[in-house]
């Protein structure tokens, strides 16, 4: 029996990149897989199609993580879909970039709206359908940790705010026997920032180990922290970064 046989996750922004590859790799392990996207109906469909490729039932939702009531509606279809939830993955989000004198307040309210708010409307929505067992994994950033360069503030901002959502939601619902966790990529080759890219090797220059991530290797850790063998792991944050922040 596969680690997550029987069990339902939610990945959200799971078309592309890490939620694309997280969203296979519980799909892999077990699990039934639904994935929300904004905009790439193919991309989500492509994802699908692997999930049942694996011979798991997948589903792909249109919301926006920024639109509370979309994100609301993306976990009751899930349920409504798939029969449970047992796994959320909030991993949608936005790249903003810009510096202080750059940006805009509307500029930081849509990255807090979809990083932090919509994190937290889609574990409450969760949370509801959740049983003894239940797993949050909330995808951050190494740039809540370390912010080398300039034009980070407000996605640095936002991906800070699950640290303490993280710690707050452990403790709302650890006596449900329900973890919720956090994970820090460092930089990882995927087509919004890819390992060849024009400013790859600066980034590259503050990585302990020299080299970008693989988003399998990120979605290995939340793959651990979804499964049985993750049980006793909860408020914490795990940084797959590289040594990035060392």
């Amino acid at each position: 029996m596969s680690a997550l046989t029987g069990r339902v996750a939610l990945v959200t922004g799971g078309s592309r990149g890490i939620g694309a590859a997280v969203a296979r790799r519980l799909a892999t392990d077990g699990a039934d897989v639904a994935v929300t996207y904004l905009r790439e109906a193919d991309a989500a469909a492509a994802v699908v199609a692997d999930i049942e490729g694996a011979g798991r039932r997948g589903l792909a939702v249109a919301a926006d993580n920024g639109d509370a009531r979309a994100v609301v509606a993306a976990v009751e279809r899930t349920v409504a879909d798939l029969g449970r939830l047992d796994v959320l993955v909030n991993n949608a989000g936005i790249g903003t970039y810009g510096t202080v004198d750059e940006l805009t307040v509307d500029d930081v309210d849509r990255t807090l709206a979809v990083h932090a708010r919509g994190a937290f409307v889609a574990a409450q929505a969760a949370a509801r359908h959740m049983r003894p067992g239940g797993r949050v994994v909330n995808i951050g950033s190494s740039l809540a940790e370390r912010v080398p360069a300039p034009g980070w503030s407000a996605y640095a901002m936002s991906k800070s705010a699950l640290v303490g959502l993280t710690k707050g939601l452990a403790r709302d619902l650890g006596l449900r026997q329900i973890t919720v966790n956090l994970v820090h990529p460092g930089p990882v080759d995927t087509d919004m920032n890819p390992a060849e890219g024009p400013g790859a090797d600066g980034e590259r220059v503050y990585v302990a180990l020299g080299r970008y991530g693989t988003v399998d290797e990120v979605a290995a850790v939340v793959a651990h922290l979804a499964s049985d063998e993750g049980r006793y792991v909860t408020g914490a944050a795990v940084s797959v970064d590289g040594g990035y922040a060392a």
